[in-house]
């Protein structure tokens, strides 16, 4: 008899799911790195592996063959985020992760999601209540999660939305014919701004995978901390245990080549580094570090211009995400599409969200009050404080 059954595991067992989940992921709707082997591995450096739900929705049309059509990487969370309600959050390290989509195939999309859902719903040692920081409010996942929600009585409420740039190449597309497209009646100036860059010195721009990309981490560390990061005591490097995830994060994607790190250098100097993962051919950019000396050639938008130029030199990927927050200006970067982001909560059949959305739009609005302040304080005259 074919269904669909979930099975709960913890990141040890599903470490050993990676080639299962490779091939999940090349027949997936939207293909989400996040949810890898190598990504929740990485995360038991920051995460207690025992807080990591993993399900996983198995398809069997027989009795000796079962096919894993679903993922859903999640944890415990209660505190502060939540309203101090208990939920379940994905993707596991929201700080540093770009999508909280569970990977479903696409032939099984709306039966595998609602598989996962009800799995949740019927497990009395499970939170009812999904905290998604990091949803795709457009595009396939969505609308499959969107029917699942619906067939199992359960709620989405969206606390803030925001719009991503994206890249999402046409077939006959090449560097100026996107970039034409994407920048519009920006293009002009932009690339005016990117000759003006080439014209001050040699530049060179270096893509690094593998090993080679593993060699490039320490570099791209170093450039993080030597700015304004590291003076906060934010960058990767002035924490430990940041620093080994991310080792170790990169090691493991590495080993599968879905590691990627992309260098701009000016005069045999770094300008700018970008560090990325992907999955099934799309691709995330996690973080970036530029020279914050050299702020006159804007490094990060120069990096993305070369990034992209160097994509469309080969195989592009099919998706691209730019990973941006809520609190990124869409026009800094030049890839042109955008997808709507959004912050959500999922109530599954009649579970109450009320505290965790009220704990939700309450960081919503102290994060607008603190961006308010900061524009006054950022155009108020010099020497005079902001009214």
């Amino acid at each position: 008899m074919s269904g669909i059954v979930v099975r709960r595991i913890g990141p040890a067992a599903y470490e050993a799911l990676g080639p299962v989940f490779a091939e999940l992921a090349r027949h997936a709707l939207e293909p989400n790195p996040h949810m890898a082997p190598a990504a929740v591995t990485a995360a038991t450096d920051l995460v207690e592996a025992s807080d990591i739900v993993v399900l996983c929705a198995w398809y069997s049309e027989a009795l000796d063959f079962e096919q894993l059509v679903g993922v859903w990487a999640l944890r415990h969370e209660r505190g502060w985020r939540s309203g101090f309600a208990p939920v379940l959050l994905a993707p596991v390290l929201p700080l540093y992760e770009v999508s909280s989509l569970p990977v479903v195939d696409r032939d099984h999309a709306v039966e595998a999601s609602r598989a996962l859902l009800r799995y949740v719903l019927a497990s009395s040692d499970l939170p009812h209540t999904l905290a998604l920081p990091l949803l795709p409010l457009d595009g396939p996942g969505y609308a499959a999660l969107v029917e699942a929600c619906r067939s199992t009585g359960s709620t989405i409420a969206i606390a803030e939305r925001w719009s991503r740039p994206v890249m999402i190449p046409r077939p006959g597309d090449d560097p100026e014919r996107y970039l034409r497209r994407a920048l519009g009646s920006a293009y002009k100036k932009r690339m005016q701004q990117f000759r003006a860059v080439i014209k001050s010195g040699a530049l060179t721009f270096r893509r690094s995978r593998g090993q080679a990309a593993i060699d490039a981490l320490d570099s791209f560390l170093t450039l993080e901390a030597a700015g304004w990061k590291g003076q906060a005591g934010t960058a990767i490097a002035c924490i430990p245990e940041d620093t080994a995830y991310f080792r170790r994060l990169a090691a493991l994607f590495a080993a599968e080549d879905g590691l990627q790190i992309d260098t701009l250098l000016l005069d045999g100097q770094v300008l700018a580094m970008g560090l990325l993962i992907e999955s099934a051919g799309r691709r995330h950019f996690l973080k970036i570090a530029y020279d914050e000396t050299q702020a006159r050639h804007s490094p990060g938008r120069t990096l993305t211009v070369a990034m992209l130029r160097a994509d469309f030199g080969g195989t592009p990927p099919e998706f691209f995400d730019s990973g941006a927050g809520d609190g990124v200006d869409a026009g800094t970067y030049v890839w042109g599409e955008r997808r709507e982001m959004g912050n959500a909560l999922i109530g599954l059949g009649r579970q109450r969200i009320g505290l965790p959305r009220m704990a939700a739009l309450s960081r919503m609005w102290l994060r607008r009050l603190r961006r308010r302040r900061q524009d006054r304080s950022a155009t108020a005259p010099s020497g005079r404080a902001p009214a």
